[in-house]
Order: C-alpha cells, then sequence, then structure tokens
C-alpha cells in the first residue's frame, strides 16, 4: 500500500481514533525530546569531567616531578653533610689523638709520697697472672648501635665466660627482674620483651655493676653493708653471698652516682671496681675468687674517680673510661695494670664515639674481644682493636 493509501486509510478512521493517535504521538515526541535533552547534558557533564580528570592528572604528574627533584635534592645533601660530618670527626680524632687531654684530678706530692709507699709496701703482692694473655686495647675498630630500649640507665650483655648466646637485660639502676632474649636477633628485631623469658631475682640490684660469668649472675645488693650476690640462672636460686670487706663505700664513678660496686670479667677472671671514703680520690680494684666470692688481692690504683663514667679490665689491666659533666667523646684516659708489664705511659688512649650521651654500663667480653655499652637508653657494641703490651 502506498502512502496515498495510508492517507486514505487514515481518512477513513473514526474521528476519535484519529484524535487518541495525535496525542499519543505528541506525547512521544515529547518524550524524545526530554531525552535528548538530558543525553546533551550528560555529553557536556561527561566533557567537563573529562577535562577535570585530565587537568587533575597533569597536575599531580606534575607534582609528583617536583617531590622527586627534591627528594634526589635532599637525598644529595645528606650524603654531602654525612660525608662532611665524617671527615669532621676524623679530624677531630686526629687533633684529640695529637692533644691528648689533661688528667682529671691533680695528684698533689702527699698522694704521690702515700702511692710510693704503698706501691713498696706491697712489691711482695705484685699479681700473678693465671694466663698468658699479654694484650691491650689500642682502639676502637668498631661500633654497631643495636637499638633503644628501656630506661636511660642499664645494662646489657651475654655470659662472659659460657658459649650461650643468650642476651641479659638489666633495665633501670634498681629492679629485680631480668629479660632473657634467646639470641641476639630476637633482642634486636623485637621492640618488646615478648620474645624474653624472665628472671625475677630474690632481691632487687642497685647500680649497674652486675656480670653474668659462667652462668651465674653476680650483681649487688645493699641492704645496711653492700652484699655481692651469686646466683644460679639455671636453677634460679642464690648460690653464695658475701658481704663485700671495703668500709664507708662511695659511688666507683664520679658520672654514675648510682653504682658502687663494678663487677667485672677478663681473661683472667673475676674483679671488683669499687671506692671508698679512706681513698676517696681514687678508684680501688679486688680480684675475686669466682667460687667463694672471697677477695684474692686488693690494689689502690692511681685513676681518679673525678668524671669517671665507667671501667672495665682487660688481660689483668683496669681501664678507666672518662667523661664530662655535659657529655662529650668517652676516652680511656688511665689505665693500671697489675701485674706491672704495662706502663702508664705506654697504654694507648682511646677514644670512643661519641653518640648520645654518657655510658652507665660498659661490660667487656673476653670471649669475643668486645664491650656491651648502654648509652642513655640505646644498646650499643664496641669491637676493639688488640695489640701486645709493651713489657717495662
Amino acid at each position: 500500500m502506498g502512502p496515498w493509501g495510508c492517507l486514505l486509510l487514515l481518512a477513513l478512521l473514526p474521528a476519535p481514533l484519529r484524535a487518541q493517535q495525535q496525542q499519543f504521538m505528541e506525547y512521544m515526541e515529547r518524550r524524545l525530546a526530554l531525552l535528548e535533552e538530558r543525553i546533551s547534558q550528560w555529553h557536556d557533564q561527561s566533557s567537563r569531567y573529562s577535562t577535570e580528570l585530565r587537568d587533575f592528572k597533569n597536575q599531580v604528574l606534575g607534582m609528583l616531578e617536583t617531590a622527586e627533584k627534591e627528594r634526589e635534592a635532599l637525598r644529595a645533601e645528606v650524603e654531602s653533610v654525612a660525608v662532611r660530618v665524617d671527615r669532621l670527626e676524623r679530624e677531630v680524632d686526629y687533633l684529640e689523638t695529637q692533644n691528648p687531654a689533661p688528667p682529671c684530678v691533680e695528684v698533689d706530692e702527699t698522694l704521690m709520697e702515700k702511692q710510693v709507699a704503698t706501691a713498696k709496701q706491697r712489691k711482695n703482692e705484685k699479681y700473678t697472672k693465671l694466663t698468658d694473655c699479654s694484650d691491650t686495647i689500642a682502639s676502637v675498630r668498631a661500633m654497631k648501635i643495636l637499638k633503644r630500649f628501656g630506661s636511660t640507665s642499664g645494662l646489657w650483655s651475654k655470659d662472659a665466660a659460657g658459649s650461650s648466646e643468650k642476651i641479659y637485660v638489666f633495665d633501670g639502676t634498681a629492679n629485680d627482674t631480668v629479660y632473657v632474649f634467646p639470641r641476639m636477633r630476637e633482642f634486636t628485631l623485637f621492640s618488646a620483651t615478648r620474645k624474653a623469658a624472665r628472671i625475677k631475682l630474690p632481691y632487687p640490684w642497685v647500680g649497674t655493676g652486675h656480670l653474668v660469668y659462667d652462668g651465674h649472675l653476680y650483681y649487688i645488693r645493699q641492704q645496711g653493708p653492700f652484699q655481692v650476690i651469686k646466683f644460679n640462672l639455671a636453677n634460679k636460686t642464690v648460690v653464695d653471698s658475701s658481704v663485700f670487706p671495703a668500709e664507708e663505700q662511695i659511688p666507683v664513678f664520679g658520672l654514675s652516682s648510682f653504682t658502687y660496686i663494678e663487677v667485672a670479667a677478663d681473661e683472667e677472671g673475676l674483679w671488683a671496681i669499687y671506692a671508698t671514703k679512706e681513698n676517696e680520690k681514687n678508684i680501688c680494684l679486688a680480684k675475686l675468687d669466682p667460687a667463694s666470692l672471697d677477695i684474692e688481692q686488693m690494689w689502690d690504683t692511681p685513676c681518679p674517680r673525678e668524671n669517671a663514667e665507667g671501667a672495665f679490665v682487660v688481660c689483668g689491666a683496669l681501664h678507666v673510661v672518662y667523661n664530662t659533666r655535659l657529655p662529650s667523646r668517652s676516652r680511656v684516659q688511665c689505665v693500671f695494670d697489675v701485674s706491672g708489664t704495662l706502663a702508664a705511659e705506654d697504654a694507648s688512649l682511646v677514644y670512643f664515639p661519641k653518640r648520645y650521651g654518657s655510658h652507665s654500663s660498659m661490660k667487656y667480653n673476653p670471649r669475643e674481644r668486645q664491650i656491651y655499652a648502654w648509652d642513655d637508653g640505646y644498646q650499643i657494641i664496641y669491637r676493639m682493636e688488640m695489640k701486645k703490651k709493651l713489657e717495662v
């Protein structure tokens, strides 16, 4: 049927039906017009959003590029500062080596006469070494900062005589709980103490002069006179205790008022470092029997207490570490060899790298030839370079 036929058919339709069809056609036109308008709006919005997204992307890429350039510049600046600091530290080391610090206290003639008289009286009491160890410290070969744990003052170490890899941590200067980590890895990687066993001591310790030696803990208890407690770490019992035979004790180190007795270990065995009012200017040394805690021999050393922050013994020679009230670089400035095989002037002036504050403890491990130090809450290992003593 052609178009004329359709028109003819539409003309032949009844009038009401033609009116309904006309209304339907108008309705559809309005709906289509509305749909076209919405499609046009969507197209405009989509174009705008696409433009904004593209602009934002370009802006972010520009910011990232700028940040990358700034990061590279900052890294270069940090590397430059690190090189300059390293160079400065080497220059300071050289200058301090060329210009040793003066003694911490002046030794008057009366004190010198007293020391000479004491030396003459004790000639027959010169220490007879138990081993053939003839080494002394030449320098600090390396330093490693492991972490920051606990209080500003404390102590950490391994067993100085046994082969155990356990790490013993004593937090604070007055406590009764020892943290025991199975290995260095657990102590280093974990910030909390959840990997550590806890040993509760029968009496609290005082100071930071404790020592783990051959499966036992030697620590100081203050109840009236000072006592040295020998505690078995395996069965967690007190094996022995002894009142330290020194009257009117005072803090052994001028910069560490909390430590009265420092128990130390070296290749020769056990030592006690202390001070008394009778010879209050200088540090005293005693050789301990690790089995019975008896004092085998005692010495009045020429090493002053003033500005001392710690001490340790290496091959029968006491090494005293000094600092200043405002912490600077720690240094071994006084060495006293009980066997007389090392002249004081032949001992090296050993400097420790300056880091945070002053040491609250320094434990020499004769098996590893390194020192476990606690510096303002940081746990540090110093690896030592050794040399042979020049006999006098």
